[in-house]
């Protein structure tokens, strides 16, 4: 069966998670290092406010990571959620009935890979409304194949320590179990 999204569904867009627990917060888009200037060209071109965060660190000592290797691009909500290039407010609509992408030719990596989140083998997001209704697709994923493995391929696995940074966003009730900062990954 071939993936393609479900009529009228944006969830993706909109929907953001704790990971990988909440107290690291809500998680925004991943936006690897070479994307960072793009995306904010591109919120400067269409008028939107971007709030880009780290998102993960390495280093060899205990002091901080060294070196940022991805960043996260935060939902506008209060609570981390809806992606600021999502076009919710003209009444325009995707091809699949959903709101549409003002920057969809443009789009970071992780939105190309979407929903896929395992290559070998093939796995979707079983957050995925496609993916609760029908299962599992085997077919038409190249690009989000493609676009995957290239993710992985920017991040380098060699350093002693790997930090991720807790955004300190997410729903109001979670607040007092949220952190901000950087974090050692045990």
């Amino acid at each position: 069966m071939d993936f393609e999204c479900v009529k009228d569904c944006s969830q993706c867009c909109i929907e953001r998670e704790y990971y990988p627990s909440k107290k690291y917060g809500k998680i925004g888009v991943l936006i690897l290092p070479d994307e960072v200037e793009k995306i904010k060209m591109l919120a400067k071109e269409h008028h939107t406010d971007v709030r880009i965060l780290p998102r993960i660190g390495i280093s060899n000592g205990d002091f901080g990571p060294e070196k940022t290797i991805a960043y996260q691009m935060m939902g506008i909500d209060e609570n981390g959620n809806t992606c600021p290039f999502l076009d919710t407010a003209s009444g325009k609509r995707s091809p699949h009935g959903g709101f549409p992408c003002k920057i969809y030719q443009d789009r970071p990596l992780a939105c190309r890979a979407y929903p896929v989140i395992e290559a070998h083998p093939i796995m979707l997001d079983a957050k995925c409304k496609f993916c609760q209704q029908c299962g599992t697709a085997d077919g038409n994923l190249a690009d989000e194949k493609i676009a995957l493995l290239k993710i992985k391929s920017a991040m380098p696995t060699d350093a002693k320590k790997v930090w991720r940074y807790a955004t300190g966003i997410g729903e109001y009730v979670d607040k007092g179990q949220i952190m901000e900062g950087w974090i050692c990954d045990p």
